[in-house]
């Protein structure tokens, strides 16, 4: 059986959420991450179940605002964005909210940080996904540690995980070698491509250096039940033209590889 395959909302940027909901349905997406961001639409659960009943498309997934620019989104407290997360994703039909770790400095928060994803799951019966993410640096020597308990889920006890292709490139990991670690415990995949850049490309899948038809083979064979979804970078696309060709190379990616690829 072929994955559920989202586009998330990030893929449209600077389009807005709406757009990304008329792009998943118009080239045939099975479903829609919502990033949650400084898009006022993607903070308003009213209006993700309008666009989703309107486009007759489901959310498979709702990304917290954990990114420094979202930092004020839905208030400075991280639990509280994390719980109103879960609200939105239980009132659209998600099951899933991706997450990333913490960054070092919301010391208080990284402490708490496993334990109190699993008290989250236990209470709300949503599979909160941790992220893989990456160090930071500005060059292609050893970055600076930023997140804590770590960058990488598979090191720690989460119960649901998301592997995110282009932060692996980032970090230099082999994200085939990550899947393989945490086995039935990945939930989401963020299918993307990098080159190993200190920059987070988010690639068309293809068109980076990282294992991702080899990733997508390795899911179809183990029998992966989750999501995967479309999270690139098209803001250097300067039309409506050239983002669908990269939306729709995308998704052609997934319906090749996931199948045709699967490993004997």
């Amino acid at each position: 059986m072929a994955p559920l395959v989202g586009l998330s909302t990030a893929s449209v940027y600077p389009e807005s959420t709406a757009h990304a909901f008329a792009y998943a349905a118009r080239l045939g997406y099975d479903a829609v991450e919502v990033m949650v961001g400084i898009d006022s639409l993607s903070q308003q659960i009213s209006a993700i179940k309008q666009l989703s009943r309107h486009h007759e498309i489901p959310v498979c997934a709702v990304h917290a605002p954990c990114l420094l620019i979202t930092q004020r989104v839905w208030g400075a407290d991280p639990w509280g964005k994390l719980e109103r997360s879960a609200e939105m994703a239980l009132e659209v039909g998600a099951d899933v909210v991706v997450v990333h770790p913490p960054f070092r400095w919301q010391k208080d928060y990284a402490r708490e940080f496993v334990w109190g994803i699993q008290g989250l799951e236990e209470s709300t019966g949503v599979a909160f996904a941790v992220e893989n993410m990456y160090p930071w640096r500005a060059t292609s020597r050893r970055g600076v540690e930023v997140y804590s308990p770590g960058w990488d889920p598979s090191e720690e006890d989460y119960a649901n995980t998301t592997v995110d292709l282009s932060h692996a490139a980032t970090a230099h990991s082999d994200p085939l070698a990550m899947v393989k670690r945490l086995g039935n415990r990945l939930r989401h995949l963020h299918l993307t491509d990098g080159s190993g850049s200190p920059k987070d490309e988010h690639l068309v899948p293809g068109r980076g250096n990282q294992p991702v038809a080899e990733v997508l083979a390795h899911l179809s064979s183990t029998g992966f039940e989750g999501h995967v979804v479309v999270e690139i970078n098209t803001r250097r696309a300067s039309t409506v033209d050239q983002r669908t060709v990269d939306l729709t190379e995308s998704l052609d990616f997934v319906r090749e590889h996931f199948v045709a690829g699967a490993e004997p």
